[in-house]
């Protein structure tokens, strides 16, 4: 019986709009498309999430990518409020599962950057159980170890969880790990594979 549902942030609760937040910053497409390879595109994005280097060796990271672009890469993350923008259905969502009896928890690759600058997408926190968020514990998804440090930190049991996540590698390894998994696509098509599995 499912009894916790757990939630990804980025394109789930929230839009993770890093193209139109390069947009907004004044790069015109080529230049976006360069940003991009160098850093949100490259396997290098991983490690803000993982909160092990410093912010100035990722950007020492991401510059080497593509020398040429340094001052265009170092202006686009310089402040990133913005690129993590709330979904207005986040906190409605959580409180009618709570009122349900549901257990609510997050578990999403985050930077601690994203999460001061991007707090106002973030309002939804307060109303969870509580999560995870991988720059705290310096592990990121699909990491099987980063599912069972939610199921410990709050003493859960995987296969009262169903993990919902954008990604489905993400959700694979939660299944690896014993937890139901969802495919998030959009909310109307989560809530119904949720009555799938007995959420009500």
């Amino acid at each position: 019986m499912i009894r916790n549902i757990v939630f990804d942030i980025g394109n789930v609760l929230t839009d993770f709009r890093w193209k139109e937040f390069l947009v907004d910053k004044g790069f015109d497409n080529e230049m976006i498309r360069r940003i991009a390879k160098a850093s949100v595109e490259s396997p290098l994005w991983k490690e803000i999430d993982r909160g092990v280097w410093d912010r100035e060796k990722l950007m020492e990271e991401f510059v080497k990518l593509d020398p040429e672009i340094e001052k265009e890469i170092r202006r686009a993350y310089d402040n990133v409020h913005g690129m993590v923008t709330p979904r207005d259905y986040a906190i409605p969502w959580i409180k009618e599962l709570k009122e349900k009896g549901y257990g609510v928890y997050y578990l999403s690759n985050f930077s601690d950057k994203a999460y001061m600058e991007c707090a106002d997408a973030l309002e939804f926190i307060p109303y969870t159980d509580g999560g995870i968020l991988s720059y705290r514990e310096r592990m990121v998804k699909p990491d099987p170890q980063i599912y069972q440090r939610l199921l410990e930190c709050y003493g859960l049991k995987a296969e009262e969880c169903v993990f919902l996540d954008d990604l489905e590698v993400n959700v694979e390894a939660a299944r690896a790990e014993g937890f139901a998994g969802i495919v998030f696509e959009n909310k109307e098509q989560a809530e119904r594979e949720l009555i799938r599995l007995g959420v009500k």
